[in-house]
């Protein structure tokens, strides 16, 4: 997993593996999900910080896991 933040451009970037996106998703205007066989493979988030996503707070985020039916 890594996660980047372009200061300049204010895009915050968590890819989860390395594998091809096949397909990309747009939610709304400022997030965009990649996919790839196995799943999402990347998350773009435009606007970053005036969309409220960072700071990033591990310790009060809550991970789900979500199951594909």
């Amino acid at each position: 997993m890594e996660i980047a933040y372009d200061e300049i451009e204010d895009i915050l970037f968590i890819r989860f593996n390395n594998q091809p996106i096949l397909r990309d998703i747009s939610y709304g205007w400022h997030v965009n999900v990649g996919m790839t066989k196995s799943g999402i493979g990347q998350i773009t988030i435009l606007e970053a910080k005036s969309q409220d996503c960072l700071p990033i707070h591990p310790q009060i985020a809550q991970i789900e896991q979500v199951q594909v039916v």
